[in-house]
C-alpha cells in the first residue's frame, strides 16, 4: 500500500511537467531566453518550478518577471518574497513597476491586466511564459460568452500567441487547477495568497466563487468541456481569418470590400483586420458603429475612427491604421556627428545610419556643410529620380501614397542649405553615390518597428 501511494503522487506531481514537456517538445526554444510571468501565487510558482527543472533538458535561458501593481498594502512584500523564491531556485528575477491609473471604464481587473501585459511586453527575453491553467480557460471562455464574445472571444486562449514581436506560452493550459496544488504541496514549494482573489465585486471572482461551484454539482467535467469547445470555435475561427487572408491584406483593407459583403463577412473583414493589426476586437455595438461610418462616408470622405489606442483611417479607399497621434511639437533641428543612431522620441522613431558602398549619400558630397535633421517647413523640394525634374515634397508625397498625418512628423535630412533626403522618398540625384564609392545610408525606423 505505501508503494500504491507513493506512485500514485508521482503520477500527480507529473502533470505540470509532463503538459510543459508536451509544450517544450513542439517548440524549439534552445539558445533562447524565456521569461516568466511570476507573481508569486501558486500557480506562477508551479510554473517557475516546472521551467527551470526542464531548462537544461531543453536548452533555453530561464528568467523571471514580476509586475509590482502596488495595488495592494502588501505588493512590497509580495516583490521580496519572489526575490527570496527566485534566489533559491537560482533563477535571475526582473521587478518591473507600473503604475495602474485611471481605469476609464475599463475596470480595475482590465486596466491591471493591461499593464502587466505591456510590462512584460518590455522584458529582454524571446519568450513569455505565463501560468495560466484549464480553470482559467474555461473561466475565460465563460465570461466572455456572458460577455456575447464573438469566435476570437470563445477561442479562449491559445497555448501558443505573440506578445508584440515575443513568443507567448501557457504550457500549464491543459491542467486543472487542483493538479497545481497537487504539485506545489507535494514539492513542498511555498506561495502567497492574493487577498483580491476573494472580492467577488470582480467578475472573474464571482465565476469563480460563485458560479462554478454550482455548475460543477452538475456539470463536474465542465472546464473541460469548455475548453474543448473553445477548440472548436478557434478552429472555425481560423478558417474565417483564412478567408480573410485571401479577401485582402493584412495591412489594408479596401472599403469597397466592406461596401459590398453582406454585414456578417463585412463584421468579419472589420473585426479580423484589426486583429491582424494586434488591436482587441470591439463590442458588437462598437464594431456595428465603426461599419456605419465607414461603409457610409461619402466617396473621398476622410473617416477617423478611435479605437484600442489607435486611429483607423481611410485613405484613398483603404483603411489604414496609425498610432493615435501625439500632440504638435516643438522639433528643432539635430546636427549628426557621426552617430550610428539618433534617437527622435518626439516624432517616435530614431535614424539609423550605416557606412556602405556604391549605395546611399555620397561621404565626398556630404563635406560641403553639417548634415542636420529638421521637419519640413513647406516649399522643400527633392529630386530622387534623376530622370525627373526636382519636385516639390508634397507632389512626391501624393506620388508614393504617405498619408498626409504622417508627413509632417518625417525627419528630414539635410547638407547645408540641400535637402538630401527624405523618408519613404529617397536620396536626391545630385547626393548619390557613384559605383564603388563610400557612402552613408539612412533609416528611419518608427518607434512600433526599433529593436534595442
Amino acid at each position: 500500500m505505501a508503494s500504491t501511494r507513493k506512485s500514485s503522487s508521482a503520477e500527480r506531481a507529473a502533470g505540470p511537467v509532463a503538459a510543459a514537456e508536451r509544450l517544450l517538445r513542439a517548440i524549439d526554444l534552445r539558445g533562447r531566453t524565456v521569461a516568466a510571468g511570476f507573481s508569486g501565487g501558486v500557480d506562477s510558482t508551479v510554473l517557475l518550478h516546472v521551467l527551470s527543472t526542464l531548462a537544461p533538458r531543453f536548452g533555453f535561458a530561464l528568467r523571471a518577471v514580476h509586475v509590482n501593481h502596488g495595488i495592494s498594502p502588501n505588493a512590497d512584500d509580495w516583490s521580496r518574497f519572489c526575490g527570496r523564491i527566485c534566489r533559491r531556485l537560482d533563477v535571475p528575477l526582473e521587478t518591473r513597476r507600473v503604475s495602474v491609473g485611471s481605469s476609464r471604464g475599463r475596470g480595475m481587473e482590465q486596466a491591471a491586466r493591461q499593464a502587466r501585459r505591456a510590462a512584460l511586453g518590455k522584458t529582454r527575453a524571446d519568450s513569455i511564459a505565463l501560468a495560466h491553467h484549464l480553470d482559467d480557460q474555461a473561466e475565460t471562455v465563460l465570461l466572455n460568452l456572458l460577455r456575447g464574445a464573438g469566435l476570437r472571444g470563445a477561442s479562449g486562449m491559445p497555448a501558443v500567441g505573440r506578445l508584440g514581436a515575443k513568443l507567448l506560452l501557457r504550457p500549464l493550459l491543459e491542467v486543472p487547477r487542483a493538479e497545481l496544488l497537487r504539485y506545489a504541496r507535494d514539492k513542498g514549494l511555498q506561495w502567497i495568497e492574493d487577498e483580491s482573489n476573494q472580492n467577488a465585486a470582480l467578475a472573474r471572482n464571482f465565476l469563480r466563487l460563485r458560479v462554478t461551484p454550482l455548475i460543477e454539482q452538475r456539470y463536474p467535467r465542465w472546464r473541460e468541456a469548455l475548453a474543448r469547445a473553445a477548440r472548436h470555435f478557434g478552429e472555425a475561427d481560423a478558417l474565417l481569418a483564412k478567408k480573410f487572408s485571401r479577401a485582402g491584406s493584412a495591412d489594408r483593407l479596401r472599403l469597397a470590400q466592406l461596401r459590398d459583403a453582406p454585414l456578417p463577412e463585412a463584421r468579419v473583414l472589420l473585426r479580423e483586420y484589426l486583429a491582424a493589426r494586434g488591436l482587441r476586437p470591439p463590442t458588437a455595438r462598437r464594431l456595428a458603429e465603426m461599419l456605419r461610418q465607414l461603409t457610409l462616408a461619402a466617396p473621398g470622405a476622410r473617416v477617423e475612427l478611435s479605437h484600442d489606442g489607435a486611429v483607423v483611417r481611410t485613405y484613398r479607399g483603404e483603411l489604414r491604421i496609425e498610432g493615435r497621434p501625439a500632440a504638435p511639437v516643438a522639433f528643432g533641428p539635430v546636427q549628426w556627428t557621426g552617430q550610428r543612431r539618433i534617437v527622435l522620441a518626439a516624432l517616435g522613431g530614431e535614424i539609423r545610419f550605416r557606412r556602405v558602398r556604391g549605395a546611399g549619400l555620397a561621404l565626398a558630397k556630404l563635406e560641403g556643410g553639417p548634415l542636420r535633421l529638421h521637419l519640413r517647413n513647406g516649399g522643400e523640394r527633392l529630386q530622387p529620380d534623376p530622370r525627373r525634374p526636382r519636385r516639390t515634397l508634397k507632389n512626391l508625397f501624393q506620388e508614393a501614397g504617405i498619408p498626409a498625418w504622417r508627413r509632417d512628423r518625417l525627419p528630414l535630412l539635410s547638407c547645408g542649405e540641400d535637402l538630401v533626403w527624405v523618408p519613404g522618398l529617397g536620396i536626391d540625384a545630385r547626393y548619390r553615390a557613384g559605383a564603388g564609392a563610400p557612402g552613408l545610408a539612412p533609416e528611419w525606423v518608427p518607434s512600433g518597428d526599433a529593436t534595442h
